[in-house]
């Protein structure tokens, strides 16, 4: 919002204080001010010239020599060459020894032969924004209109004497919107009464009452609480006086006539929108405000034809549709030229619908901006009366009787009470009542006292961001200074932060996993749905969630697997020369079996990682051997093993994706419970030829499920004091036996003495015969407390040896 220093003054007495000030005390006050401009720009000794002739130069066709009247005793000749200058304008001249703005400095010159006594200027030597001016001023000179006093300093005229201050507000104070709004807050601020404007209908009185021409319904009643209208007849369209053209420039509106500048003024003034129809193009004589039709169209002020929605509001005249409520008028009853009679919009509608509308629409005004922060309802009226009393005074026309309007529902004051116990407290002062009732009044709130230390006080309704007690309590804090409020040390006991066991985790999986050398990267969310297609992950069965606004067709729905973004990685990474990638991912994927969602997805944590290449980079006494199937799962198994999980076992699988042969699936859990939560294995050589990967190895798990069962407490146990006896045997089992299996089986057979098992070696050939295998394992005992013997140990060997006999048909190899 920008607020003119010379506007304002209008409504509080501003003696004593620069804009500058009154910008510093609105900041400390909770209203920033972004920056305070001067809209003299650095012009000085420019004033109104009257050109009493204009001839044509003797040597230059562009130029012209003119006889001017800048009120100085005698006429000046200076050499122009705008073409529109003419005799009998009134224009900006600037006498020799002017500045203007880019330093510019006037000086007596010879032009071609002919002597120049000063410069007759254009709006933009002026320093002034031309694209605010009316079409017919931008280029050329200045003409200013013909009751423009000659000699008047330039400044005084064109409103350039001035400077203008732009509130950077926050979205509840929408009371600041308005000149009237930004006064009650000055006021409040210096301690000063605010003189409002008055509204004078009766300057052309009518006979003719409005409701005999007019009448306004109201379907949409839960949109549209009031819509007030007047009717003007009489009215001459026209360009609006250089005063009001001179205020809206100052807050960046273009004028454009006399009718629509009083709107767009008043909504400045009032912080009301209004809106103007040309009364003679509305065909039913009644105005109706309602839901649009689907599919309905309006060609909106901006000549823009409209596609309609029906939760967008429409004004319509009883036959077609001629607004879009809140956010812009149509063009089919746009006030022109030869408009003589028009109808005055005042209304309240609901700030929900308009902002939906005008962002689904992409139209941003300055009224949609008011309306959708939920404008004033006690302004509706007050800001009608004062624009049809502009309006007849600047078109001469007559005010008809009466103002027609449909009320659905009248605004509710807010009171709040407040005590004076709980305001001392939250601001941690020692304000007596007198205090508190003194900013109120600055406040301009009417307040009751019903007990001692008690108020109910009465919020206006131009400060709908005030609503409890906590609110006023900002207020009065705010008017007392938060420079007064004493500074208080924090009291109570304090605790120090630390991580949740989630955040935890998270730290641990990904310090495991660089510490063996992988890499962590970051990826899109969002994936195109053609490599889900190719690689669903561990999801097969879940559905892409489209997104209703893509940024792109590469963008377009959620992912359902971290693996297709790690893949396009490696390519990224391979085709930069980088052949050995190591990198994984810890991020959500998104699963839903639904086609049209109804429920919210699931949100899964997943870990992933990708190898590729070789395992270590080569160098002179070693070229480096690729990465294989254990490498992956070795960096798995460290990850499960510090976080002490117990129950993961891995059996063969073939999942789409995957090579056949070269593939494993995850479980954890034991028995009936055991359950899959990922995979590790080579990717299929199709899938890799297609990526022109060397063999990559891939692992995909859940990661919840690590989460539940991980218990990565150190555990810290004495150095033994006893020898330990170690025992090494070889046994022949069936090759489709797992070695997991017989791992379990020795310790559940050797008991407590059992320290350590290792497997050693893993032997296949035709010595053992068709679908055998040698597994050769290394035990070691170790009693807590003392030395074991020979025989002890032997013992308990013998039942490891006779369990795996049992369980396995095993042989002991010799």
């Amino acid at each position: 919002m920008k607020v003119s220093y010379q506007w304002l003054s209008e409504y509080v007495d501003l003696k004593g204080y620069t804009a500058s000030e009154l910008a510093e005390k609105l900041t400390r006050s909770g209203i920033e001010v972004d920056i305070v401009e001067n809209r003299n720009k650095g012009v000085t000794n420019v004033v109104v010239g009257y050109v009493k002739a204009r001839e044509k130069h003797p040597d230059a066709d562009k130029l012209s020599v003119c006889t001017v009247d800048a009120g100085q005793g005698e006429d000046l000749q200076i050499v122009c060459g705008a073409k529109n200058v003419a005799a009998g304008q009134k224009v900006p001249v600037a006498l020799v020894g002017a500045e203007l703005p880019g330093d510019l400095k006037i000086k007596r010159a010879k032009l071609r032969g002919v002597e120049s006594m000063g410069m007759i200027c254009s709006a933009k030597e002026l320093g002034l924004n031309d694209k605010l001016l009316p079409k017919e001023q931008q280029e050329g000179i200045l003409v200013l209109p013909e009751d423009t006093a000659v000699g008047k300093s330039i400044l005084e005229v064109l409103g350039l004497d001035d400077e203008v201050m732009e509130l950077d507000l926050t979205p509840n104070r929408s009371d600041c919107l308005s000149m009237i709004g930004a006064a009650y807050e000055i006021a409040a601020i210096l301690g000063r009464n605010v003189e409002l404007p008055k509204d004078e209908i009766g300057l052309h009185p009518s006979q003719t009452k409005a409701s005999d021409h007019l009448s306004i319904g109201i379907t949409a009643a839960e949109l549209c609480s009031r819509y007030a209208a007047r009717r003007i007849a009489r009215v001459k369209v026209g360009p609006s006086p250089l005063w009001l053209q001179n205020r809206l420039m100052a807050a960046g509106i273009r004028p454009i006539n006399n009718i629509v500048d009083v709107t767009n003024y008043v909504m400045l003034e009032y912080g009301q929108p209004l809106h103007a129809f040309d009364a003679d193009l509305l065909e039913g004589g009644r105005i109706d405000v309602r839901l649009a039709g689907e599919g309905e169209k309006l060609v909106t002020l901006d000549d823009n034809e409209r596609t309609l929605e029906p939760h967008m509001l429409l004004i319509t005249d009883g036959v077609k549709p001629i607004a879009l409520a809140g956010v812009m008028g149509g063009a089919n009853s746009e006030v022109s030229r030869d408009t003589t009679t028009i109808v005055l919009e005042s209304a309240k509608f609901a700030g929900a619908i308009v902002r939906k509308t005008s962002r689904q629409l992409g139209l941003r005004s300055e009224a949609s901006l008011r309306f959708e922060k939920e404008s004033n309802p006690e302004a509706v009226i007050p800001a009608l009366n004062r624009a049809a009393s502009l309006i007849a005074e600047l078109t001469g026309g007559e005010v008809n009787e009466g103002i027609v309007e449909a009320v659905t529902k009248e605004a509710e004051p807010v009171s709040v009470h407040i005590t004076l116990e709980k305001i001392n407290r939250y601001l941690g002062t020692e304000l007596a009542m007198l205090e508190v009732k003194v900013i109120l009044n600055r406040l301009h709130f009417n307040f009751e006292e019903p007990g001692a230390g008690e108020l109910n006080v009465r919020i206006p309704m131009r400060r709908g961001d005030i609503t409890r007690d906590v609110d006023l309590i900002e207020e009065i804090a705010r008017l007392y200074g938060y420079d007064n409020i004493p500074s208080t040390p924090i009291m109570g006991a304090t605790t120090p932060g630390s991580l949740t066991r989630e955040q935890s985790l998270r730290r641990v999986i990904r310090r495991l996993l660089t510490e063996s050398g992988l890499h962590e990267v970051i990826t899109y969310t969002f994936t195109h749905p053609e490599p889900i297609a190719k690689y669903s992950g561990m999801y097969p069965e879940a559905k892409p969630i489209a997104l209703s606004m893509p940024m792109s067709e590469e963008r377009s729905v959620l992912r359902t697997s971290l693996v297709p973004h790690l893949l396009d990685t490696a390519v990224y990474n391979r085709n930069r020369n980088v052949d050995d990638v190591s990198i994984y991912e810890l991020g959500n994927v998104f699963v839903t079996s639904e086609g049209q969602l109804t429920t919210l997805p699931q949100e899964k944590l997943m870990l992933a990682a990708i190898w590729t290449g070789r395992r270590a980079p080569a160098h002179w006494g070693h070229k480096g051997d690729k990465v294989d199937f254990y490498d992956m799962k070795g960096v798995f198994e460290k990850l499960t093993d510090y976080l002490g999980l117990e129950s993961v076992g891995y059996k063969s699988a073939a999942p789409e994706g995957f090579h056949p042969g070269r593939t494993a699936e995850i479980t954890i859990g034991e028995g009936a419970g055991a359950r899959v939560i990922g995979r590790i294995g080579q990717l299929h050589p199709e899938l890799q030829q297609a990526k022109d990967l060397d063999d990559t190895y891939v692992l995909e798990v859940e990661v919840e499920p690590l989460m539940e069962r991980a218990d990565f407490r150190i555990e810290y146990k004495p150095l033994p004091r006893n020898p330990a006896i170690g025992r090494d045997m070889a046994i022949v089992v069936d090759s489709g036996v797992a070695v997991g299996d017989i791992r379990q089986t020795v310790e559940a057979a050797a008991g407590a003495l059992l320290e350590s098992i290792d497997v050693f070696d893993i032997y296949t050939g035709e010595r053992l015969g068709q679908g055998k295998k040698s597994v050769a394992f290394a035990l070691l005992y170790r009693h807590p407390e003392r030395t074991l013997t020979d025989e002890e140990v032997g013992e308990q060997h013998g039942k490891v040896v006779a369990a795996l006999e049992q369980t396995f048909g095993a042989e002991l190899r010799k």
